[in-house]
């Protein structure tokens, strides 16, 4: 194990003069020489923090190609004046439908919330049918392929949180692997930016990473961080580097713990950011792979499924105001340090403090400098992993609605193009619809009961020959109904439709095989859609008490959550089911019928949670055929490679040397100390109280074994990343 993973004898393949020198062994496997350091020489750039209230147009770069630059207000007129058509017509309908005898009040509360919330699948609609338009017209060209190396390096950086480590790195090195394989190796270099807290997970990273240079040796280089503490999460650990390193490097290819992209399409990427000397951004839209329970697969097969129709659709009318989302995405490294370094927002979280959601508002401040973002839906080849279980939805976008209400505040920002402030408002609207959706359930029921309890008044105090009856015309209410089901199922059926006229894809999925999975995923989703609209609308209640959300890693494999959790989790989802039952049920069962199926979806809150989330109801949909994808049928070979590695890397780490012994073992404190971020200069008086408790533990114990056991966790975090605790632990007796 300790030839393997503790000591790897990989070299440099570019042999650079900064890269600290090579380790070194005696024969009988003796340190000679200082190991490699996890980190290349540093490069410092200065990285200014942007003023959301203060622009100059003056400072504006200006595009090298404006031709090829700027956007086209034709589309944006196409899809953007469809959706107004849209919405003036359908609340024209339903206002023929409500004011046949004037409006009340409640009325007119209905009118608008139907408004808002017609028009967030309004725009959707408008979007999907340009999107279809885009692919259809894609499916006749050819795909390029230009040869020759690149002439640029790009620096492929992997932020991860508490991860598991063995996934993380068997993804890694089957994308650097790949790249290698394609002859542009040379290209890019691979960055693992830690941000783990949990000691445990932090030392299995190191010995994971150890692997992975053993592994990669002569293919790619191999890097690896992890900050002493996370400030600012994410974007701050991005920023970090970006400070530090990135300025060596042109472009940054941004992932996630879960992301994996081919490595055709890594190049591609880079070669687009080469031949585009205004591209700022370029980002690819994930599909999800790997899925084992049925909301995963439903996940899964709807982004593979509809995801193009909508994702083109955005990239056709945004053009050069694209959006980012955060990873499987590249950057040029000159306009991200020069126009992207964010600033803290005003007052204490929830709404205030580190951006959560940084990356729309990167994309945003990219744009503002004069540099173009752009969304690459023409680019197979990205995939991603999803939550396999509805709490764990719940989890993410509790963290996601907390980021993505943050916008509010940035919304206003001086000189941000207007696309760049719909997409920030089309964030915020994703989760303000499911408050709005409630709104109108309720307004609507609450016009049933006024209808059905209170007396009406046929007469007012002014003269009138006859009396005001209130009456709904029926007639335009369904024919309103079947507007919004046509405008709801535009994109589904715009994207079976361009999937079905995919012939490779058709052929691995089958015809009636699609046509089935569409129905199923129609219904379920239709079942899971009030479980999530009261999970956001709780999310942002939450969020206006003052609640953060923190930080919590996000589960990826496992599925099974146990009974007693589904109960707890979903108990005020039945009751509110119950309660909108019983509202229903005073009126009509007709009423009860119309909103049967957020009834339904409420009510079955526990088994709907629990068998999504199963992984044995996952195989048996699987094993019929329902909700397949083709890249079921044929697995991408990024992501068989990283299967394939995994095994490795679970082993390495199996067998990682723990606190006790680095401290004791001069060979593992050695391979450790190399791989310890540098630590930021302290000012004399600021104490770090982790650090200071630490110490104190360390000089009250008498042996390493009782002092790691007077450590707490954070306290073993802060040992291991600190080389002067480490030194002071290992003067302990070993026993």
């Amino acid at each position: 194990m300790d030839a393997v993973i503790a000591f790897p004898s990989a070299v440099s393949p570019r042999g650079d003069a900064s890269s600290p020198p090579e380790e070194a062994h005696a024969p009988e496997g003796r340190l000679i020489g200082p190991p490699k350091s996890g980190m290349p020489a540093e490069k410092p750039a200065e990285m200014p923090i942007q003023s959301l209230w203060r622009y100059s147009r003056k400072t504006r770069r200006r595009f090298v190609d404006p031709k090829r630059s700027r956007s086209s207000f034709t589309r944006r007129a196409l899809v953007l004046g469809s959706a107004v058509i849209l919405v003036a017509l359908a609340v024209f309908e339903m206002e023929q439908v409500l004011a046949v005898a004037g409006l009340t009040p409640v009325e007119i509360l209905v009118l608008v919330l139907f408004a808002l919330n017609f028009g967030w699948i309004a725009l959707a609609c408008t979007s999907g049918i340009a999107g279809y338009l885009s692919i259809v017209a894609r499916l006749r060209q050819t795909r390029r392929t230009p040869p020759g190396p690149l002439g640029t390096r790009t620096a492929v950086l992997m932020p991860t949180y508490n991860e598991d480590p063995a996934r993380v790195f068997a993804g890694l090195e089957a994308m650097a692997a790949g790249v290698d394989a394609l002859g542009q190796g040379p290209a890019f270099d691979w960055f693992i930016l830690s941000d783990t807290t949990d000691p445990d997970v932090a030392l299995a990273e190191e010995a994971a990473f150890l692997a992975a240079r053993e592994r990669l040796a002569g293919k790619a280089e191999l890097y690896y961080r992890r900050r002493r503490r996370n400030v600012a999460r994410k974007a701050g650990n991005i920023a970090d580097f970006c400070r530090r390193w990135a300025s060596a490097y042109d472009h940054m290819l941004v992932l996630d713990a879960d992301s994996l992209i081919a490595p055709e399409t890594i190049v591609e990427l880079a070669r687009r950011m080469e031949e585009d000397p205004d591209s700022g951004l370029i980002q690819t839209i994930p599909a999800l792979v790997s899925g084992t329970t049925l909301v995963a697969r439903i996940q899964a097969f709807a982004t593979r499924v509809y995801g193009p129709v909508v994702g083109s659709g955005l990239a056709w009318w945004t053009g050069s105001e694209g959006n980012y989302w955060g990873h499987n995405a590249i950057i040029r490294t000159k306009a991200f340090i020069e126009a992207a370094g964010l600033p803290d927002l005003p007052g204490r979280p929830p709404f205030g403090g580190h951006i959560l959601s940084h990356d729309f508002i990167e994309a945003a401040l990219i744009r503002r400098a004069g540099w173009t973002v752009r969304i690459a839906d023409d680019l197979p080849g990205s995939y991603e992993e999803c939550p396999p279980t509805i709490i764990d939805l719940a989890i993410r976008d509790r963290r996601w609605c907390q980021g993505n209400l943050q916008h509010v505040l940035v919304v206003p920002a001086r000189g941000l193009h207007w696309v760049s402030r719909l997409h920030l408002m089309m964030g915020i609207g994703s989760y303000i619809a499911s408050p709005l959706w409630l709104l109108l359930i309720l307004a609507g029921l609450a016009l049933a009961l006024q209808a059905h309890f209170i007396r009406p008044e046929y007469f007012t105090d002014e003269f009138q020959l006859f009396p005001s009856w209130p009456v709904i015309d029926a007639e335009r209410a369904f024919r309103l109904f079947g507007l919004t089901l046509v405008v709801l199922f535009t994109p589904k059926i715009l994207g079976a439709i361009a999937f079905l006229r995919d012939r490779p894809a058709r052929r691995l999925v089958g015809g009636w095989r699609l046509l089935a999975s569409v129905m199923f995923e129609v219904v379920v989703s239709a079942l899971m859609a009030p479980i999530m609209m009261l999970v956001h609308t709780g999310a942002i209640f939450s969020i206006l008490l003052g609640r953060d959300t923190g930080w919590k890693p996000q589960r990826r494999d496992d599925g099974g959550v146990p009974l007693s959790e589904v109960l707890i989790r979903h108990r005020w989802h039945v009751i509110s089911g119950m309660a909108l039952l019983f509202a229903a049920w005073l009126d009509s069962l007709i009423l009860v019928a119309w909103l049967s199926p957020a009834i339904l979806g409420l009510l079955l809150a526990v088994p709907i949670s629990s068998l999504t989330g199963s992984r044995r109801v996952g195989a048996f949909f699987r094993r019929i055929g329902i909700l397949r994808t083709p890249e079921e049928r044929e697995i991408p070979g990024v992501v068989t490679a990283a299967q394939a590695a995994r095994p490795a890397y679970e082993a390495a780490i199996a067998d990682k040397p723990d606190l006790a012994r680095i401290a004791s073992d001069p060979r593992a404190k050695a391979m450790h100390l190399a791989l310890v971020d540098s630590l930021p200069s302290r000012r004399r008086g600021i104490i770090d109280p982790v650090e200071a408790l630490a110490i104190a533990h360390i000089g009250e114990a008498t042996s390493v074994p009782e002092a790691i056991s007077f450590l707490s966790r954070e306290e073993k975090a802060t040992v291991i990343a600190t080389p002067a605790l480490i030194e002071r632990l290992g003067a302990l007796p070993a026993a």
